[in-house]
């Protein structure tokens, strides 16, 4: 089975400058999931998604392929995972005739992956035979049914109902359903549901339960440095070169 890790990793970014290049514990940033990606028993190739040729040859100095650059159209504000997955996955077609079984996206703002995460993934996914997708998930700090929307008279309205309960946001948490947010850590999806089904999670979407210790997504200082944080305390995937 041909299992392609992808590290998508564009140039632009706002919130913090040249985030996923910017050195964690003396690494840059986007190395992190390079070196989960290659440890990986399961993975037979990794290639990095970037438009620029810095992140590229950083990218293969720590063991990524980048056999061609992303497209500008590709890499604006934005430009969706499946635009980027998608004309990936045409140009190796294309150019290579390569056309692997299994994709698996490893965001560089989420490099907190213990080891064999990776691989177990793979075996949760690959237990089903209808599954079109797989994400990582974890409990969220906050639960959606205590969150608000604020209306057009300067109103808050709740921004979940639930049956029978019409005011959820006065409940006890240990009351009110169990709810997961998607942490970023681990995609895998089939090919067929990026290239047929025009999806990137088509509809049989797995769950991957990860401990909440390692559910950090870096979108600016303040996510950055709790990443540097946990970093020491947690048993995770570090590059060593």
């Amino acid at each position: 089975m041909e299992i392609l890790a992808v590290i998508p990793a564009r140039l632009g970014s706002k919130g913090l400058l040249d985030k996923n290049i910017l050195p964690l514990r003396g690494y840059p940033l986007l190395a992190y999931s390079i070196v989960a990606a290659t440890s990986a028993d399961c993975v037979t190739r990794v290639i990095c998604s970037t438009d620029s040729k810095k992140y590229a040859e950083i990218a293969i100095k720590y063991g990524a392929e980048v056999p061609f650059l992303r497209p500008k159209r590709y890499a604006r504000d934005d430009s969706t995972d499946f635009d980027v997955f998608f004309h990936l996955l045409e140009q190796l077609q294309k150019n290579e005739n390569y056309n692997p079984d299994i994709i698996i996206q490893l965001r560089p703002t989420s490099p907190l992956r213990y080891p064999g995460m990776i691989d177990e993934a793979i075996l949760v996914f690959n237990s089903s035979k209808n599954a079109d997708s797989l994400r990582a998930i974890s409990y969220p700090d906050l639960t959606p049914y205590k969150m608000w929307r604020i209306n057009k008279k300067n109103f808050m309205k709740p921004l979940l109902q639930i049956p029978n309960n019409p005011e959820p946001y006065n409940t006890n948490r240990q009351s009110l359903p169990e709810i997961y947010a998607q942490t970023g850590s681990i995609d895998v999806i089939r090919r067929n549901t990026i290239t047929k089904k025009m999806s990137m999670t088509g509809t049989n979407i797995l769950p991957f339960f990860i401990a909440n210790k390692y559910f950090v997504d870096i979108d600016d200082q303040i996510g950055f440095s709790l990443c540097e944080i946990l970093l020491n305390d947690l048993n995770c995937i570090k590059p060593t070169i």
